[in-house]
């Protein structure tokens, strides 16, 4: 709903009388904490569309079989911790001026996570799952920056 309402201000350019600095900022506040908290969420739920409900392990990583092994072991431990450091980096170098930030926390990501990336199961979920909290807080940080936006 806050996103659909920021989309409706900027198409039709409305703006607020002379207390809106404040409003702005309580905007851009709300802006910022709906990137890093509804990301979760939003992530978990396009991961479970896209792998049918797949179970979690106990640290909230995913189970993986590997080739001639009877039992799975659990990778991808402790994404949601990560996807809420990531979204805050994210709509922070946005709001700053600094997008090529985003560049820096994709590697880091990216190679934080490439030793448990030799299973074809859990470099789709990585890949669906970054995807989706990236562009979830780059919309929310654009809404924040863009003209008619937050601080627009």
């Amino acid at each position: 709903l806050p996103v659909a309402l920021a989309i409706v201000v900027i198409i039709f350019q409305l703006s607020f009388p002379a207390p809106a600095h404040f409003l702005n900022v309580l905007s851009a506040l709300s802006f910022a904490g709906l990137a890093v908290f509804a990301g979760g969420p939003l992530t978990a739920l396009v991961l479970a569309r896209a792998t049918g409900g797949q179970k979690d392990g106990e640290n909230g990583g995913i189970l993986v079989k590997q080739k001639g092994e009877n039992t799975a072991r659990e990778v991808l431990r402790g994404g949601a911790a990560i996807g809420y450091l990531e979204r805050v980096a994210i709509v922070a170098s946005i709001v700053v001026g600094h997008p090529e930030v985003i560049a820096a926390v994709i590697a880091i990501k990216g190679l934080g996570r490439f030793s448990e990336l030799d299973n074809a199961e859990a470099r789709e979920r990585f890949i669906i799952g970054t995807l989706t909290s990236f562009i979830w807080a780059v919309v929310c940080g654009a809404v924040i920056v863009l003209p008619g936006g937050a601080l627009g």
